[in-house]
């Protein structure tokens, strides 16, 4: 199996969903679920599912909370080894309410996360995945759940600069984290048209136009998507627009998440760009309709 490091959240996902149409202060009839999650985790259980060996890095509480989740990610055959364990800081959490019309609002509380800082990063300076003088060659996944003063010290760090980096923003309330990683030389930027605005400054229409706007900026490699609409996989000479599957949306909650790694799967096992991209809108379409868990 490949291996690759997970960095980021990891974390409870407290989930309300209504079939009914919702709006600001709307109270309905739905479901609430309590289920492993997190940008890091997510990634690393779908890649689980396609035959890679994910290993997070992140920051979990001694809590019973954390020993819960732990004890998840574990039964799922996900390497929790190397995770920092807090003994007085709480397991973080996520919070989002769903209706037919999609999210209504969401609140993520990584705190955790955030105190924790370069602590979660000592597998790579201390081992076993690398040191200051033999950096770490494989891929990781990053999430723009880190402080900021932590992605800057990443975007410029020799012991980041011989992977291969993907990177999500978590949320379009996070993307702007990002921008010190757009320059990276060996970064893949996962975006949504949202995200990939914000990073721009300026309202493009389509994720072709923000792509492209985004290599402008500096970018290697961004991956732009658009909700049903053309996702574009643009850079190193290449720009692929393909339209995702037209299917009932029953969920969102993970769905970025479940695209990225799909994505990442494909490509790990060798697939041309344009059937990657094809294998993460139809695994991320098969997610969101309820066909397939994480």
């Amino acid at each position: 199996m490949t291996q690759v490091l997970c960095i980021g959240s990891v974390l409870w996902d407290m989930i309300g969903h209504s079939a009914s149409h919702m709006k600001q202060g709307s109270d309905v009839p739905g479901r609430i679920t309590r289920l492993p999650g997190g940008v890091a985790l997510n990634i690393a259980m779908t890649l689980k599912r396609f035959g890679v060996d994910p290993v997070v890095l992140s920051s979990v509480g001694r809590d019973a909370e954390g020993d819960a989740l732990i004890s998840a990610c574990e039964g799922m055959g996900i390497d929790c080894d190397y995770v920092y364990r807090s003994d007085d800081l709480p397991t973080d959490r996520y919070m989002a309410i769903e209706g037919a019309n999609g999210l209504i609002a969401a609140i993520a509380d990584a705190h955790s996360l955030e105190t924790t800082g370069e602590k979660i990063l000592a597998p790579l300076t201390l081992g076993p995945f690398g040191t200051p003088e033999s950096p770490f060659s494989g891929t990781i996944s990053l999430d723009g759940n880190l402080t900021q003063n932590l992605l800057e010290y990443i975007a410029v760090s020799p012991l980041f600069a011989k992977c291969n980096l993907c990177v999500a923003p978590a949320s379009p309330g996070k993307a702007e984290r990002l921008l010190p990683l757009i320059t990276h030389k060996r970064a893949l930027l996962y975006v949504n048209l949202e995200e990939a605005n914000l990073l721009c400054q300026t309202e493009y229409q389509t994720a072709s136009e923000a792509a492209q706007a985004l290599l402008i900026k500096g970018a290697h490699r961004v991956l732009v998507t658009d909700g049903a609409r053309p996702a574009c996989d643009a850079g190193q000479g290449q720009s692929l627009l393909q339209t995702p599957p037209d299917v009932l949306e029953t969920r969102v909650t993970g769905a970025g998440d479940t695209f990225m790694a799909a994505h990442m799967a494909a490509e790990l096992a060798g697939a041309a760009r344009a059937e990657a991209l094809h294998h993460a809108l139809e695994t991320a379409a098969r997610y969101v309709s309820g066909d397939t868990a994480l």
